[in-house]
C-alpha cells in the first residue's frame, strides 16, 4: 500500500510540474533567451518551485543560523538526497543563482528544455564534460550570479550513507571568484520523496540554512571538510531529533 500510494505520489508530481510550467511557459521562454535576463528567469523559477511543493503537500520548516544577506552572490553547496533538493533551493536562496546538474535532466520532456537554457549540464563520464562545466561556472560568476553544486556528485545510491565525500569543484570556483560559501542541510527530502518506486508522502520537510563561509584567501581543501563536517554534523543532529 505504501509502495502504491508512493508511485501515485510521484505521477502527480510529474503532472503538478507539467501544469505548472505550461502555467508559466511563455514568461519562462521569454526570459530564458539571454544570460542577460537570468535574474528574470530565476524569480519566476522560484515560483515554479513553490507550485510544486505546495501542490504535493510539502510544508517548509527552515532554520537559519544567521540573517542572510541576498544582495550578494553565493556558492550554495548542500548534501544530495532527493529530486526535491532544486526546488527547495529556489525557494530557500532568493538571489538569482545558477544550478549545476546531470545532463540526463536536459533529456526530460519540457522541464529538460528550460534546464538546459538556464542551468549547466556535466556528463558525469566525461572528463571534458567535467573541464567545460568549471569554465561555464567561472564565466556565470563572473556575470554575478550565485552557483549551486551539490558536491557529492549525485545521490548516494545506498540510503544508509547519509553524507557521501564532497568533491572539490565548488570550493575551488568559489575561492577563485571570491564568494562566500552559503551551505544548507535537508534532512528529510529523501524519506518524503525517495526513488520513484520507494515511496513518498506529503509532510514537514526541514532545512538548516547555515552561516555563509567567507573563502578570501581560503584553501579549498580545509573548506571542504569545514563544510562537509558542518552539514554531517547537522544531519546527525536532525537523525538524533527524529
Amino acid at each position: 500500500m505504501k509502495r502504491a500510494f508512493g508511485i501515485l505520489y510521484h505521477i502527480w508530481y510529474y503532472a503538478l510540474m507539467l501544469v505548472s510550467i505550461l502555467g508559466l511557459f511563455p514568461w519562462l521562454l521569454w526570459y530564458s533567451r539571454k544570460v542577460e535576463q537570468f535574474p528574470r528567469f530565476y524569480r519566476f523559477g522560484r515560483l515554479w518551485s513553490a507550485w510544486i511543493l505546495n501542490g504535493m503537500g510539502l510544508i517548509r520548516a527552515v532554520r537559519y543560523e544567521a540573517r542572510i544577506d541576498w544582495s550578494r552572490t553565493y556558492m550554495v553547496v548542500a548534501n544530495h538526497s532527493s529530486e526535491l533538493d532544486v526546488m527547495y533551493c529556489y525557494r530557500l536562496v532568493k538571489s538569482p543563482t545558477v544550478f549545476i546538474g546531470k545532463a540526463e535532466l536536459a533529456k526530460l520532456p519540457l522541464f529538460g528544455f528550460f534546464f538546459k537554457r538556464s542551468s549547466i549540464t556535466v556528463d558525469r563520464n566525461s572528463i571534458a564534460s567535467k573541464r567545460q562545466v568549471l569554465e561555464k561556472a567561472r564565466r556565470r560568476l563572473a556575470r554575478g550570479s550565485g552557483m549551486c553544486i551539490y558536491p557529492e556528485g549525485g545521490i548516494p545510491k545506498d540510503p544508509k550513507v547519509r553524507l557521501a565525500p564532497f568533491k572539490n569543484g565548488a570550493f575551488q570556483l568559489a575561492v577563485e571568484a571570491g564568494v562566500p560559501i552559503l551551505p544548507i542541510t535537508f534532512p528529510d527530502n529523501r524519506r518524503h520523496f525517495p526513488d520513484f518506486n520507494q515511496g513518498g508522502f506529503p509532510g514537514r520537510i526541514r532545512a538548516t540554512v547555515h552561516a555563509p563561509i567567507e573563502t578570501a584567501g581560503a584553501d579549498p581543501d580545509a573548506l571542504n571538510a569545514q563544510v562537509y563536517a558542518l552539514i554531517l554534523a547537522e544531519l546527525n543532529r536532525y537523525a538524533a531529533e527524529s
